[in-house]
């Protein structure tokens, strides 16, 4: 089997954690690398909790450090879900011979995609602030990748202002550089991400085993969990998890074709993506596929297996 060569870009908090998780355990991709951006929690954080997944998991995935702050905005974290340290305060170790690479994250990614023209898939799950550095330093990188499959955007409303969804929102000059930039992209948004939700039942019955990998996961989601539950949300949406299991499991998912804009103005709507999948007048370009539905209870089961296997 040829497995799918993949480039991660994570603002490691929860569930991007369980997304680098899956992305391990899955036999259809072969992870290359991992870059970090502000966004669930700092660059600090990001990073230092990209490489304790690595240490749980007992792996050494190349690490690559990205930007602190949004192009031209104040700095928005998601700490009030994801905890202080992104992890939902829970501490794992970092480890023991931990590598610090040098390189940038654009400079890194930029690397990778040399290495594998028009093979590479990205993997955003976090604001998309790396990319878009990436992309002006180097413009003939969208050009170099196979497909951008991102987790963001909505084309209803959204989770951090009724406009807009949090990672669109964290970086709209970003999203805006990334949504025009030319290369396919898979729009793993809210409409189908909170589709995609474990229930307590579920972590229940994975920390019953004893799995480390489990236990991790239940306690990580706790904090979330608390905060949430007051807005009525349904489980524990597995959001950074969508674009990967698509990559692997594109069966799964259902989604229609459209053309997207980010709305970089506003007030009330500034982080928005603006699609024309509900409206009679038609954007003049398609620049992406919106993915609008998942078969949960495969999802959940393949998910489940990826946790309990590390």
């Amino acid at each position: 089997m040829t497995r799918i060569p993949v480039w991660m870009d994570c603002d490691t908090g929860t569930d991007d954690a369980v997304a680098i998780m899956l992305a391990h355990k899955l036999e259809e991709i072969d992870l290359l690398g991992i870059s970090t951006v502000c966004g669930n929690t700092v660059q600090d954080n990001s990073f230092l909790n990209t490489h304790r997944i690595n240490e749980l998991m007992g792996t050494a995935y190349p690490v690559y450090r990205g930007a602190e702050k949004p192009l031209c905005i104040p700095l928005v974290t998601a700490e009030y879900v994801h905890g202080v340290n992104g992890l939902g305060d829970v501490e794992l170790p970092l480890p023991k011979n931990m590598e610090v690479r040098q390189e940038s994250a654009w400079d890194a990614l930029y690397a990778c995609a040399k290495e594998h023209p028009h093979e590479l898939r990205l993997v955003p799950t976090g604001p998309l602030t790396n990319i878009a550095i990436a992309f002006t330093k180097y413009p003939d990188l969208p050009g170099l990748l196979h497909s951008i499959t991102l987790m963001g955007g909505s084309a209803g409303p959204g989770n951090i202002t009724p406009a807009a969804e949090f990672n669109i929102f964290a970086d709209p000059q970003a999203a805006d550089i990334v949504f025009r930039c030319g290369a396919p992209i898979v729009m793993c948004g809210l409409d189908v991400t909170t589709q995609a939700y474990f229930e307590m039942e579920d972590l229940d019955e994975m920390a019953a085993t004893g799995s480390k990998a489990a236990v991790f996961v239940k306690a990580i989601l706790m904090h979330s969990y608390k905060v949430l539950a007051k807005y009525g949300v349904k489980g524990f949406c597995m959001h950074d998890s969508c674009p990967v299991m698509y990559l692997a499991h594109p069966e799964l998912f259902a989604g229609e074709e459209a053309g997207v804009a980010v709305e970089t103005r506003g007030t009330i709507t500034n982080g928005k993506t603006v699609t024309d999948l509900y409206s009679d007048k038609q954007f003049p370009f398609t620049n992406a596929l919106v993915i609008l539905k998942v078969d949960r209870e495969k999802f959940i089961r393949i998910l489940k297996s990826a946790i309990l296997s590390i």
